[in-house]
């Protein structure tokens, strides 16, 4: 009995031990964090970091972008495509989801209908009554697909990069995040190697792109998250609350309004795999394909030069007609 009581308190002191050395010291974010560009707005969860970037008076068309990041890389994902869109004359909108980045970290469900809410509520923000132009990269592409079903008015086209969604099967693993402290034990000891993983080695093989982030640029960035509390939790609680891996009942019914879409797909990537873009032509048969040949998941931000002119094209084709 005395053996078994050891051997337990081994097993919680190695379990313990790690998971206090990654969250001891955790300092919750303020508006002393922000940076000099930018700004936070009161939603009602919380504040949330958006910046505006406007391109040069002549060049302006008076189209509003927003630009709808993913799962777990705040909004510099975006840096390198950002310049074709200003260039075209596109006013852009970015932000940053509750959790990430630098918007605060509230302690709430993050299920769809937050990232919903807190997307028209921007909106409302900026007094953008008018339809505008919808960009979503990997779970932004999900979250689109939900915003434009309950809010179709407030869209004018759709562009999806990879968009999550389009995984019927949930992995194995998922249900282990589902454990609550599990879950977060686990995010705490492996959030570090995930954020990393779309540019590893493999994924970073013959890419070749100028307006590429640099990987030791991307590291520090998407790291810096990690300092403030309740980043990992709101990975863990999207994971739990917001089914990522199957959104084909939203895009179904969006894909009945006739908005324009766009999809942008990399037949390697091995997060959302190209097969989903069949799934998504069933659902959106007027989507618009560009398929980015042995392109990963990262193509948002390690092959902008594609990205970019690609939903330009689009916009400007969907603009004259």
């Amino acid at each position: 009995m005395k053996l078994a009581a050891l051997i337990l308190l081994i097993v919680i002191l190695g379990l313990a031990i790690p998971y206090v050395d990654k969250t001891h010291g955790l300092k919750s974010i303020s508006a002393a964090d922000l940076p000099a560009e930018g700004a936070w707005a009161a939603l009602t969860e919380g504040n949330l970091y958006y910046r505006w970037y406007l391109p040069n008076k002549a060049d302006s068309n008076g189209q509003t972008l927003v630009l709808i990041h993913g799962f777990s890389t705040p909004h510099f994902v975006w840096d390198g495509a950002r310049q074709f869109f200003l260039d075209a004359g596109y006013r852009v909108l970015v932000y940053d989801h509750f959790g990430r980045g630098f918007s605060e970290r509230p302690s709430t469900d993050y299920d769809a209908q937050l990232y919903v809410r807190a997307l028209k509520e921007l909106l409302d923000y900026q007094n953008l009554s008018q339809p505008v132009h919808l960009v979503g990269y990997s779970m932004g592409g999900a979250i689109l697909g939900h915003f434009a079903q309950i809010y179709p008015d407030r869209v004018k086209t759709m562009s999806l990069i990879a968009p999550a969604g389009f995984m019927t099967e949930q992995p194995a693993t998922s249900s282990l995040v589902n454990i609550p402290l599990i879950g977060e034990w686990l995010g705490h000891m492996f959030a570090d190697n995930m954020l990393v993983s779309d540019i590893t080695e493999t994924e970073m093989a013959n890419i070749d792109d100028p307006f590429a982030i640099p990987r030791g640029e991307f590291i520090i960035k998407v790291g810096k998250q990690m300092q403030y509390s309740g980043f990992v939790e709101s990975l863990v609680s999207t994971l739990r609350n917001f089914n990522l891996f199957n959104a084909l009942e939203s895009f179904e019914l969006v894909g009945k309004l006739g908005i324009p879409t766009l999809a942008i797909w990399g037949t390697d990537d091995a997060t959302v795999p190209f097969m989903g873009s069949e799934k998504l032509l069933e659902v959106i048969p007027h989507t618009q394909l560009v398929v980015i040949d042995d392109g990963g998941h990262n193509i948002t931000y390690m092959q902008p030069s594609i990205v970019g002119p690609a939903i330009v094209e689009f916009l400007d084709r969907s603009v004259a007609d």
